[in-house]
């Protein structure tokens, strides 16, 4: 699949030759990583001002992450519209899902309706919404969209650590954890700060990588950054059987600077 195009932020600029301006524009926002007050103006401007307002489904019935974050803000009189993105890697049925959730999108956009697709984080940071929009473009060529970025989570994870994440010159390396820890040493060997996502189901053999290299003390965990439950965790070296859930995070600090007196 290649990138999604999406149109500028500002719509009066160079909107696509395949687009059709009797169509509503799907435009996904990012609500930050979990304080509904992370939010920018622009997102909560654009929340508020669309009759339709997308995001994805939670499991088992619970809302989803996105849906708590906006829950405060949504006004009475719009629609919730929760689309199904299944937790599983096979290119199939994600690509049946994603088409299922496009063409619920199109309903309301080929009335003229407007659709925002709210995602936790930033909208074009490993997120749920490059998929939607890429389908959706794919299925209607003259389907309008648009993007405004939020706060992404190592941002937040870094407040929570109440630490910067990068200084001056230091190279800075961002894994989704699901991809497993051999990308980890790999990014050891040339980065300075190292931050890991969504690291729960491979967090004992981060673990040990992180013991062989002795960067334990060195290592910062943050789970449910921003939120009444967040919880860190700095330094691992006596925690290597942490039960963490999905929204956590490791941030890395490999090599260290010095600033100058």
């Amino acid at each position: 699949m290649t990138a999604p195009q999406y149109l500028p932020t500002s719509m009066a600029s160079n909107p696509s030759p395949h687009s059709d301006p009797s169509t509503g524009i799907l435009t996904g926002i990012g609500v930050g990583p979990g304080d509904p007050e992370l939010l920018t103006i622009k997102a909560l401007r654009q929340l508020q001002a669309t009759p339709v307002v997308a995001f994805p489904a939670g499991r088992q019935g619970q809302p989803g992450w996105a849906e708590q974050i906006i829950a405060p803000w949504m006004r009475e009189h719009q629609l919730k519209l929760p689309l199904q993105f299944p937790y599983v890697f096979d290119p199939a049925t994600l690509s049946t899902a994603w088409q299922a959730a496009a063409q619920q999108v199109w309903q309301y956009l080929s009335t003229g309706q407007n659709v925002t697709f709210a995602s936790e984080g930033d909208i074009s940071f490993y997120s749920t919404f490059s998929y939607l929009a890429q389908t959706l473009l794919q299925m209607r060529p003259q389907a309008q969209v648009r993007s405004i970025p939020g706060v992404c989570s190592p941002m937040a994870a870094a407040a929570a650590l109440g630490q910067p994440l990068t200084q001056q010159h230091q190279r800075l390396a961002i894994l989704p954890g699901v991809y497993g820890p051999h990308e980890l040493e790999a990014a050891l060997a040339w980065a300075d700060v190292v931050v890991v996502m969504k690291l729960g189901s491979v967090y004992p053999e981060i673990w040990q990588i992180l013991a062989q290299h002795q960067l334990l003390q060195q290592s910062y965990i943050v789970q449910k950054a921003t939120t009444p439950d967040q919880i860190v965790y700095a330094g691992l070296g006596d925690l290597p059987d942490l039960a963490l859930p999905y929204f956590s995070i490791l941030v890395i600090h490999v090599r260290q600077i010095e600033l100058a007196a």
